[in-house]
């Protein structure tokens, strides 16, 4: 049987939104914690607008250096929305998804800056 990509086995027991430093802060029942920048959760964002439909349609989203957080909205028991000054909000943050953005923090910031160079394109506007 196939995982529900919205499970997860570490539960958030807090989230805080730091919106004038521009931090998403986790905490999860496992003892684990995470600051994510709002640049980071945007630039990584789980829609399909940003992740493409399978793993070689992944955009590289440039110009977000200075992207803030709105407002965080709840979707169920199992993830959050997160609305950005940018205006956009159409991905869905699980749990899951979360927790595997913290955990993979490093590897995941500088494979986009990589890929911003690669590709030519800037954090700033």
């Amino acid at each position: 049987m196939a995982e529900d990509k919205y499970s997860t086995k570490a539960w958030p027991t807090e989230i805080r939104l730091k919106k004038e430093e521009k931090i998403l802060e986790v905490d999860f029942d496992d003892g684990s914690s995470f600051a994510l920048p709002a640049e980071y959760l945007r630039v990584e964002s789980p829609s399909a607008e940003v992740q493409g439909h399978s793993p070689d349609q992944k955009i590289t989203v440039g110009g977000r250096r200075h992207v803030g957080i709105m407002e965080l909205e709840a979707v169920g028991n199992y993830a959050v929305r997160i609305k950005f000054d940018d205006l956009h909000d159409t991905g869905l943050y699980s749990w899951r998804y979360l927790y595997e953005l913290g955990r993979d923090y490093e590897k995941r910031w500088q494979a986009y800056l990589d890929a911003l160079k690669d590709r030519g394109l800037s954090r700033d506007p």
